[in-house]
């Protein structure tokens, strides 16, 4: 039975229940709708509706029905919203929704059995009607194998197939041989890469054969509950670190559907970076989009003045979604994703490109969209654990959909080969919610003293064909299909096993820890489901429910003869060794000792045959040794050198505002401000660097830093770099260039061993096989960037391919996607206090620097300048010494650590001119005086545009001559060029006889008018147009209490009392809880806040509170903490209110909390939508408040200033007075507040009443409310994340030495007040 209830928004929630409901029941569910109205005695409503597919059940009804089982209603089986058009011809997304013709009964009904299983009998024709991109050499080695079996390959054996050994899975073509002019090259594009490791290993532990790469880190504290089985006490532990670098593509899923194409790529990153070794933790993510030209508009429909780039190519008819869109909805997407999951975005870039010369078409159509980040783990976890015959093969995470099907065979070709139904199938939906519980049962058992995972591996193409396969490896296994969970009951076998539905990961787990494994993911309420075993027989087989094998092949038939892998190249640290028979006990004895297994598993033969001989004399592999060797197919790419030649750019000294001008508005130089303003910069509270700098918070930002621990010390740092432009002239140049942009970003931060920490990982977008000489030019990239880490000393253990980058449309029409190298840099930090920021010092005591990297002369080929004129140009820069690049690089690492350098940003897209401009956009006065005549050089234009790579650092004139002495002695060249000039709000520049002064705050507009273009797009409610009117107007300011000193000791605090203390948490200390719910992201840095103010805190999960198993007897404060959670699927914590009450233990613990006189509580974000919900704030009021969706209608993050006002609140009461910056990061953060103002114990407001400075249209610029007894607080933004000076985007320069911030102070009260009681 299908119930309706119409929302008051008019939209239907569609119930799906097992049975009559009661009216309490149904006023339960009226309560959790929003109090929506149940449409009582209606089966069919009539009018049109968009909604999801019937057969596939969201996300959000998973989470929705979910919360009904927490408020103990049974019976619901499903729960989907529709949304009323006007007509069918309204607009829906068709891969997630469907067009209804009226609501009746049958919305849930599928008429759809599963396909049975299939003996192809025809191979090619299979290939082609399922678009498996199988090549010929692949179809004879699967003709081969029919012959070994005796029998016709299964429709799941086959798909299986080539899923696996997918160009997108395999990469091939890195690891096959290329005939160029007709001579084989010696290496492998592979080799090349893996040559820069082997020359120069640096740090590197595990590379090639994981899911990420891991470098060696630093000693750091470990902040975890000691038993994450049950609710239990934080404890701090020192840990040996590693530390991960990753980067994952997913171009072509971000061009067929944006959304869930960018979210789960960066989704799948996330999950790489959970599967290293045996576990390991993602800390923070970087986002890369390429797309050709938005052709945006002005608010009238006019195209902007200057922007004529955008003609070089007509439009084209799109295939899926227009370039504007993709760059609207992938962003959002990537964004959305890290935002629910909890893993901040620290960096990124963005490219729009096309061009048209020499006959060729040039735009990113097929798109580029990389997810990266960093991470860390333990080095006791960093390689992956040897699987065991009876190992248990476990899978945490969602249900399996028709969703996901063929991606790694689709994404290996051109987009528009195949139908729009099979592209479509291919692309995944994001779970971001599913994937945070099964990363908490990860970061648990990461977190325990003995880890029980033997082998971990995400679940991303191929399904779990290929993860539970390479998870089982060569030892073989079975996997029983009636233990998986299936979503849709009408998938086929081979939808079951291939389907790439996201959110998932395998484990494999020795048997006697599944208990424990068990309790830990059902209080993390991650899904686990047990579905088969290792058998040690090297064989792998799906077997249904019948005892059908639907998957039946030996691993070697899989993985053996297919073109090799890199993945598996290096897969596991075993050796095989052949030893005479008279020596095998001997041997033996010294492996006992040295405790390193060891097995005598066969013996030569003499007859040129080998075989696998099972127990039963089986032999499931047995073949000749010619016949394993020598004819398996092998990927041969031959191709021919073509010169090609670009028109340089031609210009006039006179024009150089309106090139600026230009320049300013290219996507790829502009403020990206609509990008950084809808992620979360600031979750986990470890973010040392993100995108925005400077009282004005602007995204210029060189790098992203975040710390290791809460120490504020160790950390990891990590930047971009990109030159296709530059590729397209010369491939090599486009190579060095892109490690050089990523250097000279990643330089501002101070490296624990300068160049030596860094490893960088490489990730190629070419659109091999398009044309002549595209080959030839992938192989001369790859060898450049190869050639160049090892002339300075940096390694690539790590990246990712994606070789088809190229765009089909109907009319015969292929655009190619400009061949390109994502390089993105990693390493150990010494000190995250230390990064260096852009944004001038208003001193005029100080001086500015010119250093350039390169050793070139100044070229603008490549440039955003030439681009901004339709050309490109064959003159293009490069690094001519790299011994002389690295030279720069240690200098300006060790001007850093000596404290000489007050800014600095680098040179690259833009040039000179823009990192000069760039370095005065975030402050709100002051100018620059600048004099080219010391750079080399007579060409005005290209010492503006030219982007050699370079820096401008800023120095005070008290460290002037050591500088200028230690750059000398160090043989690096350099250029006095200026100084600040704090009274006049210009930039004014000369060389020689040539002058122009420009009107800083005029460029500004110029430079954000591009992003105030794209937020109007996803900012409703006219908001766009009130950040870019208002964003200049509201400078963050500071107010401190005149006794603060910023110590610890002013406080008393000792964050090293885990040293010398045993933990207390059975006699009268100060106890804390912090309270989350499947989703919460916020929990750990709360905790630490606690902690470290002086409280034992406690971990607590709802599922703690709903079994019983905390009371909260033993606290007396609890804290309901922040970051996304299942709250929001049904309104602003209206599931984590339900959970609480109308379940009877949850709600007599929390109603036997209150009711006591010595407790108090804080909610923040997530957990203050809860307690205005549970009316916890201010129960005496007739008129209730409410927490309401963003007056923008999109997720706001932001780092801004509070005021508190005059108030006396237990933690708020010393800061009245107080202007202080914090942190937000919320969708639904906007109060709405019934009474009048004084009715109200306001304790925090935001500064500036217009947003985005109020960044939610709350009422009165309330961020923040408390009871009138002061014991009960609740507010939006993020104090947990501000309590160091390193967490805080903008803090004052004279007060960088603090080692706390005020907001320390609201937990310390806490403490006092909790002690007063006790």
């Amino acid at each position: 039975m299908i119930l309706f209830f119409r929302t008051q928004s008019k939209s239907v929630i569609a119930t799906e229940v097992n049975h009559a409901l009661s009216d309490a029941e149904i006023n339960e569910l009226c309560w959790l709708y929003g109090d929506a109205t149940y449409l009582q005695n209606e089966e069919t409503l009539q009018g049109y509706y968009v909604g999801p597919r019937r057969e596939m059940i969201t996300p959000w009804s998973t989470n929705a029905v979910e919360i009904t089982q927490n408020m103990s209603l049974d019976g619901i089986l499903r729960i989907e919203e529709y949304f009323p058009v006007s007509s069918k011809e309204a607009d829906y997304d068709p891969m997630l929704q469907r067009m209804y013709d009226g609501l009746d009964q049958t919305i849930f009904t599928v008429n759809h059995e599963p396909e049975p299983i299939k003996r192809v009998e025809d191979l090619e024709k299979f290939n082609e009607e399922e678009g498996l991109a199988l090549s010929p050499e692949e179809m004879e080695y699967l003709h081969k194998i029919e012959k070994q079996n005796g029998r016709p390959l299964t429709d799941s054996e086959i798909f299986g197939f080539a899923q696996i050994n997918s160009e997108h899975c395999r990469h091939k073509i890195f690891g096959g041989e290329f005939i160029i002019d007709g001579k084989v090259m010696e290496s492998s594009l592979f080799s090349l890469i893996k040559k820069t490791t082997k020359e120069n290993p640096g740090k590197i532990l595990s590379a090639y054969k994981d899911n990420v790469a891991f470098a060696q880190g630093p000693e750091v504290e470990q902040f975890a509950p000691a038993n994450q089985s049950t609710s239990d006490y934080f404890r701090v532990k020192p840990i040996e670190s590693v530390i991960s670098l990753k980067a994952e593509t997913h171009n072509f899923p971000t061009t067929v559907e944006p959304f869930n194409g960018a979210a789960t790529g960066t989704g799948g990153e996330i999950r790489d970076r959970m599967g290293g070794g045996v576990g390991s933790w993602p800390i923070a993510g970087t986002a890369v989009y390429m797309t050709a030209y938005p052709r945006l508009t002005e608010d009238d429909g006019t195209t902007p003045a200057l922007r004529d780039w955008e003609d070089i190519l007509p439009v084209r008819q799109w295939l899926y979604q227009t370039p504007e869109q993709i760059l609207i909805k992938a962003s959002n997407g990537a964004s959305d994703f890290g935002n629910k999951f909890g893993q901040p975005l620290i960096t990124g870039s963005l490219l729009t490109f096309e061009h048209q010369e020499n006959g060729e078409k040039y735009a990113y159509d097929k798109v580029i969209m990389l997810a990266g980040g960093v991470g860390y783990g333990t080095k006791r976890d960093c390689l992956k654990g040897e699987p065991q015959a009876g190992n248990k093969v476990v899978v945490v995470g969602g249900d399996n959909y028709r969703i996901g099907l063929g991606g790694g065979s689709v994404s290996s070709v051109d987009t528009g080969r195949y139908s729009n139904g099979i592209e479509l199938n291919a692309i995944q939906r994001a779970n971001p919610e599913m994937q945070k519980r099964a990363y908490n049962l990860v970061r648990a058992l990461v977190e325990e003293d003995n880890n029980p995972v033997v082998s971990i591996h995400d679940h991303g193409s191929a399904g779990h064909l290929n993860c539970l396969s390479e998870l089982v490896e060569e030892c073989g296994g079975k996997i029983d299909m009636s233990q998986l969970p299936i979503g849709d009951k009408t998938l086929s076998a081979k939808e079951i096993i291939a389907n790439e539905s996201q959110e998932r990961m395998g484990l494999l787990i020795d048997e006697k820890h599944l208990d424990h494994v068990k309790k830990i993911a059902e209080r993390e309420r991650a899904p686990m489901y047990v579905v088969g075993e290792t058998t040690g027989d090297a064989h792998f087989a799906f077997v249904q429910g019948d005892g059908v094998k639907p998957f039946d092949l030996d691993v070697a038939q899989m993985f053996g003869h297919s073109p090799k892998t890199i993945m598996k190249d290096e897969t596991v640290e075993r050796m095989g060794l052949l030893i005479d028979e008279k020596h095998l006990d001997h041997v033996k004895k010294i492996a006992e000792r040295e405790r390193a297994p060891m097995y005598v598993v066969g013996e030569t033969t003499g007859d040129a045959h080998f075989a696998f001989v099972q127990g039963d004399g089986v032999k499931p592999f047995d073949l000749d040794v010619a016949q394993m060797f020598g004819h398996s197919p092998k990927t041969i790419m031959k191709d021919e050198t073509v010169e090609r030649k670009y028109e340089n750019v031609s210009y006039s000294i006179n024009k150089v505002e309106e090139y600026l001008q230009r320049v300013l508005q290219l996507e790829a130089v502009a403020c990206k401000d609509w990008l950084t303003n809808k992620v979360d910069r600031s979750v986990t509270g470890k973010v040392a660097r993100q995108q925005c700098q400077g009282e004005i918070q602007l995204p210029l930002s060189d790098c992203g830093v975040v710390a290791l621990d809460y120490r504020g010390h160790k950390g990891i740092a990590t930047a971009l770099g990109h030159a296709p432009q530059a590729g397209l002239a010369s491939p090599e140049a486009g190579s060095v260039l892109s490690v050089a942009e990523s250097l000279t970003n990643i330089v501002w931060a101070p490296l624990a061993d300068g160049m030596d920490s860094l490893s960088l990982s490489a990730n190629w977008m070419w659109p091999c096989r398009s044309q002549k000489g595209e080959d030839a030019r992938l192989y001369s990239a790859v060898k450049a960037l190869s050639d160049f880490c090892c002339a300075i000393g940096v390694n690539v253990p790590t990246g990712k391919d994606s070789l088809s980058l190229t765009q089909q449309y109907p009319n015969g029409d292929k655009i190619i996607s400009p061949g390109t190298v994502i390089v993105t840099s990693g390493g150990e930090v010494s000190d995250v206090r230390q990064v260096v920021s852009p944004v001038l010092v208003n001193d005029k005591n100080t001086r500015l620097y010119h250093i350039d990297f390169s050793f070139d002369e100044q070229r603008l080929g490549g440039s955003a300048f030439a681009q901004s004129l339709g050309k490109i140009g064959s003159d293009v820069p490069t690094v001519k010494e790299p011994q002389y690049f690295c030279d720069c690089f240690d200098a300006v690492q060790e001007m850093i650590r000596r404290g000489w350098i007050l800014a600095g940003h680098d040179i690259s897209a833009g040039g000179l001119i823009t990192t000069l401009l760039e370095m005065t956009f975030a402050n709100a006065e002051g100018g620059l005086h600048i004099n080219l005549h010391d750079i080399k050089g007579d060409d005005v234009i290209k010492k503006l545009f030219a982007e050699n790579p370079g820096i401008v650092i800023q120095v005070a004139d008290e460290h002037k001559e050591e500088v200028k002495e230690f750059l000398t002695e160090n043989c690096i060249g350099f250029a006095r060029i200026g100084t600040p000039s704090p009274d006049k709000r210009t930039l004014s520049i000369a060389d020689g006889d040539w002058k122009a002064e420009f009107d800083i705050d005029a460029m500004r507009e110029t430079w954000y008018k591009t992003s105030y273009l794209l937020d109007r797009k996803q900012s409703m409610n006219g908001m766009a147009k009130k950040r870019a009117q208002n964003y200049k107007k509201q400078p963050i300011e500071m107010k401190f209490n005149a006794d603060f000193t910023g110590t610890l000791q002013q406080y008393a605090l000792d964050a090293d009392r885990w040293k010398t203390s045993t933990p207390n948490t059975h006699h009268q200390t100060p106890k804390a809880a912090i309270i989350r719910e499947k989703g919460t992201n916020g929990e750990r840095e709360m905790a630490y806040a606690l902690y470290l103010a002086g409280f034992e805190v406690k971990d607590v999960m709802m599922t703690d509170l709903i079994t019983g198993r905390e009371t909260l007897e033993e606290v007396n404060m609890i804290v309901f903490c922040g970051g996304f959670s299942n709250s929001d699927v049904l309104g602003s914590a209206k599931g984590w209110a339900g959970a609480f009450l109308y379940n009877p233990k949850a709600k007599q613990a929390l109603d036997r909390f209150y009711a006591r006189e010595d407790t108090l509580s804080l909610g923040i974000c997530n957990g203050c939508q809860l307690m205005v919900e549970l009316n916890l704030i201010n129960p005496e009021h007739k008129h209730r408040a409410h927490l309401c969706h963003n007056t923008s209608k999109k997720f706001e993050s932001s780092f801004l200033n509070l005021t508190i006002p005059q108030n006396n609140s237990v933690m708020f009461g010393s800061l009245s007075g107080n202007k202080l910056g914090i942190w937000v990061a919320h969708g639904e953060g906007r109060f709405y507040l019934p009474e009048a103002e004084d009715k109200y114990n306001v304790i925090a407001k935001y500064n500036y009443a217009e947003y985005p400075g109020n960044p939610n249209g709350s009422d009165y610029n309330v961020a923040g409310i408390c009871s009138a007894d002061g014991r009960h607080l609740a507010m939006m933004p993020h104090l947990e994340r501000a309590i160091f000076p390193w967490q805080q985007a903008y803090y004052p320069r004279e007060r960088r030495q603090d080692e706390v911030t005020p907001w320390i102070e609201a937990f310390v009260n806490a403490r006092k007040w909790v002690e007063s009681k006790l």
